[in-house]
């Protein structure tokens, strides 16, 4: 059977999407988005209906909460997209267009593979994080656990 690395990551805009604050951001969601299909070891992600980014999607009912969501072969495989050269840029750039987060913004939890995880899976393992700390059902790239037996 296996398992595959689940993985979400939220952001509080400081504007709108379709303000000029966010126009390079939502300028580049298709491109970076492209670069993570195309990785090594990328399995799946979120999308709205059009099959495009997953800007409609919304966290914990709060409107200035975006999300993507995506699933990997391994933790390896999804750290070398994030940190590569299509997605680092971006994420060193973040605080241009999103607020910074107290709590945990990203959870990293094992599905089986060929399952996909829901937004309310990912509400409640950013949760769980955020109220545990890490562990087997909710971690971080810091703390990882293995993939279960």
């Amino acid at each position: 059977m296996g398992f595959e690395l689940a993985q979400v990551n939220i952001g509080r805009m400081r504007e709108p999407l379709d303000s000029p604050v966010m126009k390079e951001f939502v300028d580049n969601l298709g491109p970076v988005n492209e670069a993570a299909e195309a990785a090594e070891g990328f399995v799946w992600r979120l999308m709205d209906a059009e099959g495009e980014n997953a800007t409609t999607f919304r966290f914990f009912g709060d409107e200035w909460l975006i999300m993507n969501m995506s699933v990997w072969t391994d933790p390896e495989a999804f750290r070398a997209y994030v940190y590569g050269p299509a997605h680092r840029p971006f994420l060193q750039r973040r605080r241009e267009w999103f607020e910074h987060l107290a709590e945990a913004a990203t959870a990293l939890w094992w599905v089986p593979a060929g399952e996909r995880p829901t937004v309310p899976e990912a509400e409640k393992r950013l949760t769980l994080l955020r109220e545990k700390g890490p562990t087997p059902e909710a971690f971080t790239m810091k703390a990882e656990f293995p993939k279960p037996e």
